[in-house]
């Protein structure tokens, strides 16, 4: 069905408006055709009416069809406006389409087919013009909308900016009071510990078995805590890049034992076998040998920690390209695959609650992972739950004295072979997670 077109004719001269009255008809153009005579009639007609079309006279009395066009346009009045003009009229079209005409039409040339197109091609100009406005409208209004935005997000990150500086300044503050507080804390306890040895001394008077049994709880729970101020000391020193190594030509097989032999009488409390494998052909590498005692103490301690029953495997190797190779294994409780990322981040725990089976400060391997990137080199992680885990560390011979390596590959997880390798320490493959792994049959 054909739309039905609201048309208002503008023209004083009665014959005009019977020509296109009669135009319209013939061609056959479903309308509501509202006639006025002047250009005041014509606008409050427009002000209170939509019309989809109006045909106007050029030549109006008292007020011409260029003026009507100009109040339409200044009181923003929008319509397809076709002017009819006279003989002689058509110079003025150019000035009639810049005012705001959508079109014009000679009288002479009136005729059904003339009007009715240009009718249809003013309506169509007309919707095309108001859609390519709306258009512009919704995208200036996207436009401000992102410029709104774009001012958001650069407040939002002045915030971040600001709170990433609040946290940092924070983080050295807590860092510097570690250190601070572990460093006056050893003091006190190194007393402590002296004290308790030399109250075990015979030569300093004869104790009873409670007496001597409450002063040796005295001296372990010392020691104890001395390794735990003395894991948080190394930490802060790490954290503000105060902790420097000291390298030395060194027979890295004699730290090793002497490593070993500190940590045998906690193995034996539990009655677990503690087995050392040394391959090496040239035992002398250049590194710090305090660091790597460290190291290889961290990784003892957990693995007699979390092992109940079994064995615990030390071995060094020789590895191509001028490295070597320290491998701690053990039959302990395991580390499920998604806490492999998670095990060296400083503090962190599997069981975060108070109430844990196993103590620590949750700072050893963390400890252990800094050291090794410090030092150029590699940690491969291999675990299962129940059946026990390993921690291989690759150290170059000799390493370079900077505390910082750009970029380190140290913890690998994704899967190689028998260890599992990994490019980023914080992005675990799900190869890695599925790497099975056996005791005691697992051959480095």
């Amino acid at each position: 069905m054909e739309e039905t077109l609201k048309i208002l004719v503008v023209e004083n001269d009665e014959v005009d408006r019977m020509v296109v009255r009669q135009a319209l008809t013939i061609a056959g153009i479903q309308m509501e055709l509202s006639e006025v005579g002047d250009g005041n009639d014509a606008f409050s007609a427009l002000s209170s009416t939509a019309y989809d079309c109006v045909f106007l006279d050029y030549d109006l009395p008292n007020q011409g069809g260029l003026t009507l066009i100009q109040r339409l346009h200044f009181s923003e009045i929008k319509v397809p406006l076709v002017v009819l003009t006279g003989q002689g009229d058509e110079q003025m079209s150019v000035q009639l389409i810049k005012a705001g005409a959508t079109d014009y039409l000679s009288k002479s040339r009136i005729s059904p087919e003339n009007l009715a197109q240009v009718l249809r091609s003013a309506i169509r100009i007309y919707r095309a013009e108001m859609q390519a406005a709306l258009a512009e409208e919704q995208l200036r209004e996207s436009h401000e909308k992102l410029i709104r935005k774009n001012q958001e997000l650069e407040r939002q990150q002045e915030q971040i900016q600001m709170q990433n500086f609040k946290l940092l300044e924070a983080s050295r503050l807590k860092s510097h009071f570690l250190a601070t507080m572990s460093h006056e804390l050893r003091t006190p306890m190194n007393a402590i510990i002296g004290f308790s040895q030399i109250l075990l001394r015979p030569k300093f008077g004869q104790l009873s078995n409670q007496q001597a049994d409450m002063v040796e709880r005295i001296l372990n729970n010392g020691k104890h805590l001395l390794m735990l101020l003395n894991e948080v000391l190394d930490f802060s020193k790490l954290e503000i890049g105060r902790l420097d190594l000291k390298a030395e030509i060194f027979d890295v097989s004699k730290v090793i034992n002497l490593a070993v032999g500190e940590m045998r009488s906690l193995a034996d409390a539990k009655k677990l076998s503690l087995l050392v494998q040394n391959d090496l052909q040239n035992p002398f590498i250049f590194n710090d040998p305090v660091r790597i005692r460290q190291i290889l103490t961290n990784l003892l301690s957990n693995a007699i920690k979390f092992t109940e029953s079994g064995e615990i495997w030390v071995e060094v190797k020789e590895l191509p390209t001028n490295q070597v190779a320290i491998i701690v294994r053990d039959t302990g409780i395991g580390i499920a695959s998604r806490d492999f990322k998670r095990i060296f981040e400083a503090f962190r725990q599997v069981d975060q609650t108070i109430t844990r089976k196993y103590p620590g400060t949750g700072l050893g391997l963390a400890i252990v992972d800094s050291l090794v990137r410090m030092m150029g080199g590699k940690i491969f992680l291999e675990s299962k739950l129940g059946i026990g885990s390993m921690f291989k560390i690759e150290l170059p011979r000799q390493i370079t004295l900077q505390n910082v390596v750009d970029d380190p590959p140290h913890l690998q997880l994704e899967s190689d072979g028998v260890f599992g390798r990994a490019k980023n320490p914080h992005q675990p493959s799900s190869q890695a997670r599925q790497a099975p792994i056996g005791y005691p049959k697992f051959k480095l």
